[in-house]
């Protein structure tokens, strides 16, 4: 299982790197904002029973 994972934001489009914390469930959801152009960004993570990583974005 990786400790990080990437991720597109939606407003700018620039591949943003995230830490990945297994210990907050197979599924999880949370909100940041991009460190390139500071808008928010609802991040979702999911992790298979293997520990391939999957992140994606949707803007809040």
């Amino acid at each position: 299982m990786r400790d990080e994972a990437t991720y597109i934001c939606d407003s700018c489009g620039e591949e943003i790197v995230v830490p990945v914390d297994p210990s907050g469930g197979e599924s999880q959801e949370y909100v940041e904002d991009c460190p390139v152009c500071c808008c928010p960004n609802v991040i979702h993570v999911e992790i298979d029973d293997d520990g391939s990583v999957r992140v994606w974005s949707e803007a809040e």
